[in-house]
């Protein structure tokens, strides 16, 4: 279902009832915004999108079930007109950047006045990418731009198996704990190991996890 004749219709998905009530009473004061739904879940949001598909998603990123990272991402793929503006509290480069990865259009935080989130949404709403105050002071235009597109990551050259045992020495396993996981020997992760290192001109697993954390890699959820 497309909108409600000229209102922008929004879809506001977060587990605890009071944020979604005063979100709602913020959007009261655009007489163009109009809330049609509310769900507590990940679960519930893609229940609801099967009845009805607004015209944005306001997304806070931790939710039970199915996370605001993995709702995101299945809302890119499968509603890809669907705006969708993250809510949260979480302020480290690690969440904005597997956000935009994700392909979320904007980047609000909860501690954001009432102000901002009109701001936040009319942006979003004229095809921009949104960032909270709270953060833009960090990121330039071009981070920004690198991880909304998947294909100007560090990380979209590395094969399935290399992307598992970067996830896990990130995590903090020994070769040998990687390899029991992944049903591998210890030497064919120590092989991975070697060519993520000269992928990315690194001398050892600590300078790979440190590039990982800088680079947005790590999933926070």
């Amino acid at each position: 279902m497309e909108g409600d004749g000229k209102r922008y219709t929004i879809l506001l998905a977060d587990d605890h009832v009071l944020i979604r009530h005063g979100v709602k009473n913020i959007l009261k004061q655009d007489d163009g915004l109009k809330v049609v739904g509310e769900v507590s879940n990940g679960e519930e949001l893609m229940e609801f999108l099967k009845q009805m598909v607004p015209d944005l998603i306001i997304l806070d990123i931790s939710m039970p079930k199915i996370s605001g990272m993995e709702a995101v991402s299945y809302v890119k793929r499968v509603y890809p007109q669907v705006k969708v503006l993250m809510l949260t509290m979480h302020k480290t480069k690690q969440y904005f950047y597997h956000s935009m990865s994700c392909g979320a259009d904007g980047y609000l935080m909860k501690d954001d006045s009432d102000e901002e989130l009109l701001f936040a949404i009319r942006k979003v709403r004229d095809g921009k990418t949104y960032i909270s105050p709270i953060l833009s002071d960090d990121f330039t235009s071009d981070v920004i731009s690198a991880h909304r597109n998947h294909r100007t990551t560090p990380f979209q050259g590395l094969t399935k198996r290399e992307y598992e045992v970067l996830q896990l020495v990130v995590e903090g396993y020994t070769s040998k704990d990687v390899a029991e996981k992944l049903c591998l020997s210890p030497r064919t992760v120590d092989h991975h190991r070697s060519k993520l290192l000269k992928k990315f001109n690194l001398r050892n697993s600590a300078d790979l996890v440190s590039f990982a954390v800088r680079n947005g890699f790590v999933n926070p959820e």
